[in-house]
């Protein structure tokens, strides 16, 4: 009998199934324009800095637009799953509160948006962790969430502060 690395066992404890190569590669890819436009907002000036901030601010919201889209689509699975429930309105709810945040955020002054940005994202990672442990996303997002999720938070912070 084959097992799965989800039912692999290791002195009676469970070992969790791996994150699949394709979510690390690209979510890691995904932090290239954070680190790279944090990092470039430090050592340039006047309206290449401005456009470098604004740039920031849009990426951030569209990727914190999609967190939240995962949520929705989470939402949706389960009431496929278990049509007596019904869809979870809360959760649909919650799930366009990123998007909001996101398109706030490039309503307002850069440095108060890339903050809000940066709370949005913390917030955002405390949703995934309750929904990996209400088992509606498998159970590897979580360990992919959470450094991808610091690294945002730390670059728009920089951003943010080198101003």
């Amino acid at each position: 009998m084959s097992t799965s690395p989800a039912d692999d066992h290791d002195g009676g404890r469970r070992r969790a199934a791996p994150v699949p190569t394709a979510a690390t590669w690209l979510g890691g890819l995904g932090l290239v324009p954070f680190v790279g436009l944090s990092v470039a907002s430090q050592a340039i000036e006047g309206d290449l800095k401005t456009a470098t901030l604004r740039g920031l601010l849009a990426y951030g919201a569209v990727i914190l637009s999609f967190l939240g889209g995962i949520h929705w689509g989470a939402a949706m699975t389960r009431s496929i799953s278990q049509p007596d429930h019904g869809i979870d309105s809360a959760r649909l709810g919650i799930s366009v509160v990123p998007s909001l945040v996101g398109w706030a955020s490039l309503l307002i002054d850069v440095r108060y948006g890339l903050a809000l940005l940066a709370v949005g994202f913390a917030a955002n990672l405390l949703l995934d962790l309750r929904s990996a442990r209400q088992g509606l996303v498998p159970p590897w997002y979580r360990r992919l969430r959470q450094p991808l999720t610091m690294v945002v938070v730390v670059a728009l912070i920089v951003a943010e502060f080198g101003q």
